[in-house]
């Protein structure tokens, strides 16, 4: 499940194709990576800055416009939601956007456990935690400190999920872009690790994976890897 999150926030870079209204089509498609849920930052490149001595072009400034949230991908091209940032200027064709090189600073948040399950999946967090910051494409806050911090404002996971705002205001606070937050599910006896993630400029869910718990049990009588689980 770690590995989705990974492959879907590789660093990428491309232009605004076209617009229409608050939709915008960038020119990244599934051939470049692009998914649905994908959140790029939309940027105008301004004036170039120069060293003080040398006078050699270093670069150039840059503004954030906003952030584009891929909906519908095809094979060259996405179309994504525009959301502007405050006091920016409308977003223009040949804009620039990405996702960035630099690590992506992200939340997790308690495990919010709908099974009733018996055991104790508090450790999940963490394991997650751990998976995403090998990759190097994250900085991870200690999951204590966020349950922490969520306590001392009274804030519940299922707000996270259902209040925007209130997911907006505490990413802020935390620093951070994202949030994701694992949900423990049971449907028809089989338990479910439910993760999705959370937009930390809008707090609206972008997207979520989902994976089947095996009871190690299952995994013991089974002599071998080829062979039929015990309750199949």
């Amino acid at each position: 499940m770690a590995n989705d999150f990974i492959k879907a926030f590789q660093p990428v870079e491309g232009l605004v194709a076209a617009i229409n209204a608050e939709v915008v089509y960038v020119d990244i498609g599934a051939r470049a990576g692009a998914v649905p849920g994908q959140e790029l930052t939309v940027f105008r490149k301004a004036g170039s800055f120069v060293h003080p001595i040398t006078g050699k072009t270093l670069g150039r400034y840059e503004q954030v416009l906003g952030y584009a949230q891929i909906r519908r991908v095809q094979a060259n091209f996405s179309e994504a939601v525009f959301i502007a940032a405050p006091t920016a200027p409308a977003p223009r064709v040949e804009d620039g956007v990405r996702i960035t090189r630099g690590r992506i600073r992200l939340a997790i948040t308690p495990l919010l456990d709908l099974s009733q399950s018996p055991g104790d999946a508090r450790r999940i967090p963490f394991m997650l935690a751990s998976a995403l910051e090998r990759s190097k494409r994250f900085v991870v806050v200690d999951p204590l400190v966020v349950t922490d911090a969520l306590a001392k404002q009274a804030l519940r996971v299922e707000e996270v999920l259902a209040q925007p705002e209130r997911a907006v205001q505490m990413a802020a606070t935390l620093e951070v872009s994202a949030w994701l937050v694992p949900v423990l599910l049971e449907r028809n006896g089989v338990k479910y690790l439910d993760a999705t993630w959370i937009s930390g400029v809008t707090g609206t869910p972008l997207f979520s994976r989902r994976q089947a718990l095996v009871p190690p049990s299952a995994l013991e009588e089974q002599r071998f890897p080829w062979g039929p689980r015990a309750e199949d």
